[in-house]
This record gives structure tokens, sequence and C-alpha cells, in this order.
């Protein structure tokens, strides 16, 4: 039996938990303390008032925040893209093309050797505050490379995403209409018992709107909820279709029009920015502001992958939606926790409030607005996950 644990000496505890009256997202509490039972919070309270517990963590006047949430990542692969980063760096345009350089990487490797990879990731990501986690598949895309990304990615999450569409490869190239078939049958056949979402890059040179239509509706029949890559690499009809479909998030809105926003800002489906993507291809960042103004749900991920985003670290992201997409600090925490919770459609994890799930993370730091005060800095002192000191 773990047993109660008692966090205390907060200095400022950041639990996306308004009170009733007070204009605060980020619920902020001074001098707090939190318990945790059963791997959930207990109860959240005035340190002063802290009940006793088995086990007690000093903050020391630390900030503690609830655990990132990140909403979009892609980790089973193999290989890396290095020598693509650096072209890029020397001028070449991205467009997406080298994603068919990992599929043939990951289709090479064995199961104990992606495996390890999704590890190593997860782990490194967790040691930046990162508790919960999406994965997708794509960089399979064979109906037993695809099922089998799946299976591994379930080890590490129940949020598992099927991106059979993620290009179409190779061997398809002058028949797209057969890679659909095959993604809206027999590959989705296999990958849906391993998945609870269904993705797809609507852009020029991957999937257009009929197909991507096609493709996010036979998800559904499936059972899987919706998500859209949308919108990266140029204006296009994602956004629109991911809202028309009821996703829960539509992911990179880069290039939106006036149409999209105000699409996204009459729905529930959450924009989840990805302004690593940005910095690792020398692209314009998204306008958070402007979606932000428009009421728009937003939500920070990584977009962790070997081409385009290879980077695992929530809080160098939302550092940069600060300084690069027009964000408060505050916004930025509020999106990369309870903003990636909402792209996921969670109500356990980023947010700190008793019955929700004890995923915490210590700064050393006394304000949540050292993460995009100090950028590059490792700033996260302890992580609890499930109540579990990591």
């Amino acid at each position: 039996m773990i047993g109660s644990l008692l966090v205390d000496n907060i200095g400022e505890l950041v639990t996306n938990a308004p009170r009733d009256g007070v204009a605060d997202p980020l619920g902020l509490r001074r001098d707090a303390a939190l318990l945790v039972e059963d791997g959930e919070v207990a109860w959240i309270g005035p340190a002063r008032y802290a009940p006793a517990a088995d086990r007690r963590i000093d903050a020391g006047g630390a900030a503690v925040l609830p655990g990132f949430v990140d909403s979009h990542a892609h980790l089973v692969f193999a290989g890396d893209r290095a020598a693509e980063f650096a072209a890029r760096m020397a001028g070449e345009p991205y467009t997406g093309g080298g994603i068919r350089t990992t599929v043939g990487a990951t289709r090479a490797a064995t199961d104990d050797e992606l495996r390890a990879n999704v590890r190593r990731l997860r782990d490194e990501a967790m040691r930046q505050g990162t508790t919960t986690i999406e994965i997708k598949s794509g960089y399979g895309l064979t109906i037993a490379d695809e099922a089998r990304s799946l299976r591994i990615a379930a080890e590490f999450t129940g949020d598992t995403t099927f991106l059979g569409a993620h290009v179409v490869p190779a061997e398809y190239a002058d028949r797209p209409d057969d890679y659909v078939g095959l993604v809206c049958g027999p590959m989705l056949a296999a990958a849906a018992p391993h998945a609870r979402w269904i993705d797809v890059f609507c852009e020029r040179g991957a999937f257009d709107a009929d197909h991507a239509r096609a493709i996010l509706a036979c998800g559904q029949a499936a059972g899987l909820g919706v998500r859209v890559h949308a919108n990266q690499l140029g204006p296009g009809p994602g956004v629109r279709l991911g809202v028309e479909l009821g996703a829960a998030s539509v992911d990179h809105c880069t290039h939106l029009s006036d149409a999209d926003v105000d699409a996204l800002a009459g729905s529930a489906t959450v924009a989840t920015l990805l302004p690593g993507a940005e910095f690792s291809t020398r692209s314009p960042y998204p306008d958070a502001r402007r979606l932000l103004d428009a009421g728009v749900t937003v939500a920070l991920a990584t977009d962790c992958n070997p081409g385009s985003s290879y980077t695992s670290s929530m809080p160098f992201c939302l550092a940069l939606a600060v300084r690069e997409m027009g964000m408060t600090p505050a916004e930025a925490v509020w999106a990369a926790t309870a903003g990636g919770a909402a792209a996921l459609r969670r109500a356990d994890v980023g947010v700190l409030r008793p019955g929700a799930r004890a995923d915490l993370t210590i700064l050393d730091a006394p304000s949540h607005l050292h993460l995009a005060y100090r950028p590059g800095v490792p700033l996260i002192r302890q992580v609890l996950h499930n109540g579990v000191p990591q």
C-alpha cells in the first residue's frame, strides 16, 4: 500500500480550476498544500490546514503545476533525419517528403528497437514534466506495420492514434485511391483495436479533402475519435473538415482564413499549435493571439518526430509560444496542460483538483512565469505521475 502523500510548502500552485467569481484561468493558490491518495488528488488548501499524511514532499516555496499534456507526438519510428534538418538550415524548404525516409527505417526495425525508442522519448518527456502523451502511428503504412506500431504505443499511453493516412507510401504513389481503400479497409480493421483516435495529414502532397473525409468517416464508424493534421504547409480544407466532423482537435493551424477561425470559434474543436515544427522548419509561426481573441480553445504540443520537430520538451514549446506566437505565459501554461487535456477530451489530467489524477510537476522556480522567462533552463525539479515520484 503506497499510502497518502502530502506536497506542502508550495509557493504557487497552478490548479487550472478557478474559484467562483475569480477571473483567473490558472486557478492560482499561494502558500498551498496538496494531498494525494490512491493516485488521485484528495485535498487542496492552505498549507497551514494541511492534513497528516504517510509521506511528505517539501516544495520549498517553489511553484507546482499540473503535468504537461502533450496531445500530438509521433514516437514510434526508427532512425533520424539529421541530414534533412541540416539541409533545411542551409536553405532547402520543408515539404513533408522526408516522411518516407522514416517509413523505410521503421519497417526495417524490430519490435524491440521501436519499443526502446518509444521508451527513451517517453522518459525524456517525463523528465521535462510531461505526464500524459498521445502517440501516433504513421511510419509503417502497411497493415502489419501500422498495427504493430499501435500495439507498441499502447504499452505507453491510452491515447493512441491511427495515422495510416500520413502520406501515400512509395509503392502506392501512382494509386492513391487504392491506398485510401487499404487504409479504410483492412488497415483500419487491424489498427482500430489498438487505437483511440484516427488522424489524417490533410495537405497538398498528402491527402485531399475527399480522401481525408472518407478515411475519417470510416474511423468514426469504427468507433475512433477524430483528429486532423491541418493547414500546416498552406491554406486548405483541413480545419473546416475537422470542425464539420466534430474533431477533438485540428493540429498545426499555421495558415488560417477568417472562415477557419470562425469555424473553430463556433465549435468544441481545439486548435493544437506545434511551434517546435515551425522552429525546426523555419516556417511562419501560427498566430495564437488571433485564435485566442476569437474565443478558440488552444492547446500546445511538441509534434515530437524525427523530421520536422525532434523535441520532446513542452517547456521549450511553451517558451516559443510566448516569444513567437503572441501568448502570455499564463495562456501558454494553460494550453500546455488543460488545453492538451481538452484536445484529448480528458477531464482527469491537466488540472489539479480533488478527484483528478495526481500528475504534477514541481519547478525549480517560484512561479510558472519562469517557464517562459528562463527558456532552455532545466526547471523541472520533480515529477509525480499517478501520485508516484518519478
